[in-house]
């Protein structure tokens, strides 16, 4: 896998991406983040790789002080419904999530664990077989016939939950997120991203329901936030951040076509700021840029110019994590680094670059990333990658 040749690296040391800030009650002294980054490595359904999966995140904190955000994993069984992607929620998981932190804490780094419910986007027949509900928002509001023909196939309905599911899933992010944090991780994300579960609910097309939880802005927000302060008394506000994608258009979500998009978000960031002022402020707001619309895309597929994540600013005056082709676009996290809030996440590259901190800093070439390998359960593409120093010792030009 050679390096690319699609950009020109720039060299970071001096910019604002060396600077330290405050997350949380961790000081990091740089601001290049991992984000999460699903690798579907988990052989036992659910059960990490720990031993293969500490090699890989060990090696992608090798940079002291470096934030990583961990692979989307399930609060229960019944928030799954992808069988190699890992959970959070059984003692047999969390004892192979502890030898990733440690590997983690060894190198100096630190990590939040993401936290997932797949609501609509499970497959329908994973979760037939397994003796699960099928989950939404709303009952048979599927993301596309495809997904509905698979649910009939699999003779399984989507289910709008009730208050009481809603009630049961809360409890669940805080039994999971206490239980991930015993286990040594630094802090939790929530995902509430990407047309999953807490997505569904935020989006008018996605969420038709005539209760609390349905029609107005407060009322589609209210999950999330009911999440958010739940993790807060339980964790600490510290500890505890969040993900949102305005702008996405996968999985049944509209982007800047939905009702009230902007609306939403502007409301839910005054939600978080007006906790913040009151002693609880997340260690983060995490946003996907505009450049990034779709899931499963290739670079600059979909991509949004015409939009921006600039309102989040006026809302929240916290640290903000900002995801997006900016590795590809070195010009592009120049201009975000501006603004001292901003820390900036890259995906792609860090999966084939275990030091990319080092060659931003310095404005060494990337190595290509092979999107075959992505989701294999394999140790290619996964932990196989050079360093720079290796890829010059084996001939690169």
């Amino acid at each position: 896998m050679p390096f690319s040749e699609d950009f020109t690296p720039v060299a970071f040391k001096d910019t604002n991406l060396f600077k330290p800030i405050k997350i949380g009650n961790l000081t990091l002294p740089h601001r290049v983040v991992m984000p999460p980054l699903t690798r579907m490595r988990c052989r036992v359904k659910h059960v990490p790789n720990g031993d293969l999966s500490a090699t890989y995140y060990g090696q992608r904190a090798q940079a002291p002080g470096t934030l990583i955000v961990s692979e989307a994993s399930f609060i229960s069984a019944q928030a799954s419904g992808y069988d190699n992607a890992p959970g959070i929620y059984s003692d047999e998981q969390n004892e192979q999530w502890k030898k990733i932190f440690a590997k983690i804490h060894e190198n100096k780094s630190y990590i939040f664990v993401q936290l997932w419910n797949l609501g609509r986007q499970a497959f329908a027949e994973v979760m037939a077989r397994d003796g699960l509900r099928y989950d939404s928002a709303t009952d048979d509001l599927y993301i596309d016939e495809e997904f509905k023909k698979r649910a009939v196939a699999a003779g399984i309905k989507q289910h709008g939950i009730t208050k009481d599911e809603i009630k049961q899933y809360i409890k669940e992010y805080v039994e999971s997120s206490r239980k991930i944090i015993a286990s040594g991780a630094d802090g939790v994300e929530i995902h509430s991203a990407n047309s999953y579960l807490l997505h569904q609910f935020i989006n008018a097309s996605s969420n038709k329901r005539t209760d609390e939880y349905g029609g107005p802005i407060e009322n589609r927000a209210r999950f999330t936030l009911e999440v958010v302060d739940a993790l807060i008394d339980a964790v600490g506000a510290e500890k505890v951040s969040i993900r949102f994608s305005p702008f996405y258009k996968s999985g049944g979500m509209l982007g800047v076509d939905e009702p009230e998009w902007l609306e939403m978000y502007c409301y839910l960031l005054d939600e978080l700021e007006k906790r913040a002022k009151a002693g609880n402020r997340l260690a983060y707001v995490h946003v996907i840029e505009p450049r990034v619309t779709r899931g499963w895309a290739e670079e600059n597929d979909g991509s949004d110019y015409e939009h921006n994540n600039d309102f989040v600013f006026e809302h929240w005056t916290g640290p903000v994590v900002k995801a997006g082709n900016f590795a590809s676009h070195p010009e592009l996290a120049k201009e975000a680094l501006k603004n001292d809030q901003t820390l900036i996440a890259y995906g792609r590259y860090f999966i084939s670059n275990p030091d990319l901190v080092h060659r931003l800093a310095e404005g060494l070439p990337l190595n290509k990333y092979d999107r075959d390998t992505f989701y294999s359960l394999e140790a290619e593409g996964y932990t196989d990658y050079p360093t720079y120093e290796e890829a010059v010792k084996l001939g690169w030009k």
